[in-house]
């Protein structure tokens, strides 16, 4: 752009570039570097807690650690003295997640399959792959949160996390595992112990209901008759084929023995006729 000296390498300076009235620009405000979201969760009360740490000397301790490590939580505040924290995984700034066996503290692209970790894959063809875009397990600056888990208690409790208890909403559905939960034997029923999630509500026209999680893998009498069943069904099925495989192997041996005396029969009588044929001709 010349000057009005006509002088060509004088140039002007540029002015800024304005939106023009009553136009607006999406903008994106980064995080602050060396700030970092903890979500820490506590499984026996069932409480999350989200801490916001921007000290980089504590910080510092997370950096290099991959997921499964263990963490003294004494690192991040006289409070946590005591405490263990297990990393559980954790997104970076853009949103990627953190995918346990990449080793590496960067992004990469990773060809996977649908129902992979960090690939749901819903409605994608059968067998087909894509190549996303994942972040390594090792933990680095570039996380942005971090998911953590309390592995052993310490001394002190934290408000909101460990002091109260949220009861679970919904339980168990696995015969197994709410045998599990209830320490239960195979012996007790499990269909007792399901009613501790029972809820009732009202419809709209104002009648109660009642529901509870159905067991799923339940063994009971019905369910062993079928399985009996199922189980003399397919024995009754094997027991059929070798009867029909030997019935046809007996079939197929006295057909090749018919088929064999017709074939003797067959040539005998060429036979005759040859040699009465031979012996009219002598005779003449």
């Amino acid at each position: 752009m010349k000057c009005e000296c006509g002088n060509a390498f004088h140039t002007l300076p540029l002015e800024p570039l304005l939106p023009a009235p009553g136009l607006f620009l999406r903008t994106w405000a980064p995080s602050r570097a060396g700030e970092m979201k903890f979500n820490v969760s506590y499984p026996p009360t069932g409480c999350q807690k989200k801490l916001e740490i921007d000290d980089e000397s504590k910080l510092r301790h997370f950096y290099d650690k991959r997921i499964a490590a263990e963490i003294d939580g004494e690192v991040l505040g006289d409070e946590f003295k005591g405490y263990i924290f297990k990393v559980m995984g954790g997104n970076d700034k853009q949103g990627f997640g953190m995918r346990q066996g990449v080793l590496t503290n960067q992004r990469v692209r990773l060809l996977m399959s649908p129902g992979q970790q960090c690939f749901r894959g819903f409605g994608r063809r059968k067998g087909e792959r894509r190549r996303k875009s994942v972040r390594g397990c090792v933990i680095s600056s570039d996380v942005a949160v971090l998911n953590l888990k309390i592995v052993k208690k310490g001394e002190q409790e934290l408000p909101g996390l460990t002091d109260e208890e949220k009861p679970r909403m919904r339980g168990p559905k696995r015969a197994s595992r709410v045998r599990a939960l209830f320490n239960l034997g195979k012996d007790d029923d499990v269909r007792k112990y399901v009613n501790t999630y029972r809820r009732t509500f009202e419809d709209k026209a104002g009648k109660k209901h009642s529901k509870a999680p159905k067991i799923q893998r339940l063994v009971t009498p019905d369910v062993l008759q079928r399985k009996r069943r199922r189980n003399a069904a397919k024995k009754a099925s094997l027991e059929k084929s070798k009867t029909d495989s030997a019935d046809y192997h007996k079939l197929l041996v006295q057909r090749l023995k018919e088929q064999r005396e017709r074939r003797s029969e067959s040539l005998a009588k060429k036979r005759a006729v040859r040699q009465a044929s031979v012996a009219s001709k002598e005779a003449k």
